[in-house]
Order: C-alpha cells, then sequence, then structure tokens
C-alpha cells in the first residue's frame, strides 16, 4: 500500500519500518522451508550446504535422494526401470509402502470428521440450542489441549476398548484432531447463511432432508471442504497420535521421518519434507480458493 501523499515525516517513517519488520518476520517464519529445498538436492549425504553447492556448480546437486524415496525397500532396485520395476515399487518400496498409509487413513479420517463435524456445527448454529458455548469449548478443544495430554488420553482409552494397535484406531483418532477445524470452518460459513431459505423450502413442502441437500448444503459446502482439507493435513501431518496408539508396522509419512531421524540420518528425510511443503502448499491454495467462492455465494465482498 502506497503512503499518503499528505502524509507527514513520521508516518512515512513509520510506514517503512513497519514494512521491513514484516519483510524480516516473514523471512524469519519461512527461512526452514527455504533452507531445506535446497538442500533436498544435495549430492552428498550431507544436511549441509557443500562447497560445490555454495558455488553452484551442478556436480553438488542430484535427484539421488527423491530416487531413493522409490528404491529404498525394494527387493530389485537396480533391475530397468520397466512396469515390473514399477509393480516392486509399489508393492515394496518403504517410502510409497508409507505413503499409501498415510493417504488412506487420512481420505478416512477427513471423511468421518467432517461427516461429524459439520452436524455439530449446524447443531450449534441453531439458535435454540442450549449450552451452545459451553459445548463449543468441549468440541473444539483437541486443537487446544496439547497433543502430548490427547495422545496420552487416547492411549488409555484404546487399551481399554482394543482399538489399540489398529487402523481404526488410528483413524479415529485423526478424525478427533479433524473435527474442530470442521466446526470452525463450517460455523463461519453459517454465520452469513440466511435461514429464512430454510423456512421458504419448508413452506413449499420440502422435506428436512431435501431441505439440506438442496438448499443448505450448496451454500456450505465450500466451508465444508475446506474443514475437510484442513482435517487432512492435520492427519497427514501428524506423529504424536500415532507414536502412541499405532503399531510398529503401521507407519506413517511422518513417523518413518521420525524413525529415519533417530535410526539413520539420510537427506531422503529433506526429499519427503520438501514434497509436503508443496501439498500443504497446493492444500492451503485450494482453501483459499474456496473461501473466495464462499465469500462470493454469501455475497461477502472480497478482499
Amino acid at each position: 500500500m502506497a503512503v499518503p501523499a499528505y502524509a507527514s515525516p513520521l508516518e512515512k517513517t513509520w510506514h517503512y519500518t513497519y514494512l521491513v519488520l514484516c519483510t524480516l518476520i516473514f523471512l524469519f517464519l519461512i527461512a526452514p522451508i527455504l533452507i531445506i529445498i535446497p538442500l533436498s538436492f544435495n549430492a552428498e549425504p550431507y544436511f549441509t550446504f557443500t562447497q560445490k553447492m555454495l558455488s553452484f556448480d551442478p556436480e553438488g546437486y542430484s535427484l539421488r535422494w527423491y530416487d531413493s524415496l522409490l528404491t529404498f525397500g525394494m527387493q530389485e532396485p537396480d533391475r530397468m526401470r520397466d512396469a515390473s520395476w514399477w509393480l516392486d515399487v509399489w508393492q515394496n518400496a518403504q517410502w510409497v509402502q508409507v505413503a499409501k498409509h498415510s493417504v488412506i487413513i487420512g481420505i478416512f479420517a477427513t471423511l468421518l470428521a467432517t461427516f461429524l463435524g459439520t452436524l455439530a456445527a449446524l447443531g450449534l448454529s441453531r439458535p435454540e440450542m442450549p449450552w451452545r458455548r459451553p459445548i463449543m469449548a468441549i468440541l473444539i478443544s483437541p486443537m487446544i489441549v496439547p497433543i502430548i495430554i490427547t495422545a496420552t488420553g487416547l492411549f488409555f482409552f484404546y487399551s481399554k476398548t482394543g482399538l489399540a494397535n489398529s487402523y481404526p484406531g488410528i483413524i479415529l483418532a485423526h478424525a478427533t484432531l479433524g473435527i474442530p477445524f470442521v466446526i470452525i470452518t463450517v460455523t463461519a460459513t453459517l454465520v452469513g447463511f440466511d435461514h429464512s431459505l430454510s423456512r421458504a423450502a419448508a413452506s413449499l413442502g420440502a422435506s428436512p432432508r431435501t431441505t439440506f441437500f438442496r438448499v443448505i448444503m450448496p451454500l456450505i459446502l465450500p466451508g465444508m471442504v475446506s474443514g475437510g482439507l484442513f482435517a487432512f493435513v492435520t492427519s497427514f501431518d501428524e506423529v504424536v497420535v500415532v507414536l502412541f496408539v499405532a503399531d510398529h508396522s503401521q507407519q506413517t509419512i511422518p513417523r518413518q521421518m521420525w524413525n529415519g531421524i533417530r535410526e539413520q540420518i539420510s537427506p531422503a528425510i529433506l526429499a519427503v519434507a520438501t514434497i509436503l511443503v508443496f501439498v500443504s502448499i497446493a492444500l492451503l491454495t485450494t482453501v483459499e480458493l474456496l473461501r473466495r467462492r464462499s465469500d462470493r455465494v454469501r455475497g461477502v465482498t472480497g478482499r
């Protein structure tokens, strides 16, 4: 934003100081990401910039760590890369297996969190709902309470119910962490919802089911999808709960990265981190586009 022509020297000084401070804070927050991305292309097995990398020597850069994501755990990684090689990757590559686990768990946890969170938001949005604020506080508590406390509670609860060391237990745990995001986004969408539309649909003979699917859902769908994306990212990046409630064979990408840091430090972890960064950017971009669409649908002026 440009400084107004009538601004005093003090106001201009503060304006530029403010821009410098914001730039420094932004660089401080994004610096770890900016460092990880080039390090993932390091040709040497180090977590530091080599002399060749600093001098931009092409020999200092390589895709070997991205290639290791496909070959680690394969039965025949050195054979010709034909259809059978890719089948070997799909069936045996360690990182591919944990990626499949993360995606499957994330999808089911997202569907469950979106369904339950949307129902909770619809109930909390009704004016006749008693004790709305205490109930809202309880439902969003998983995103406020430290994750280690939630993981410990889930561990003891699952140990008594038989859900520990099982995929349904992991999915339910991740859904628990994702529900608050769905509630918040859907509730924010319902703030601008005109309830007279529901009454008009009912006066025209529409059943509650028809009213929801034909009137309410199209308007709150951007909020549902946004909350679902946040729930998926939460599940996809979560490691603490998995360490508590999952079996040693139930590996996800964050848990495999954690194991790699503890057991064998390899720049392949940086390659995975770089991929996750771009996945997160794509998901957040989708959320922003959905937010803008929701504002247009509700007639809110975009910023």
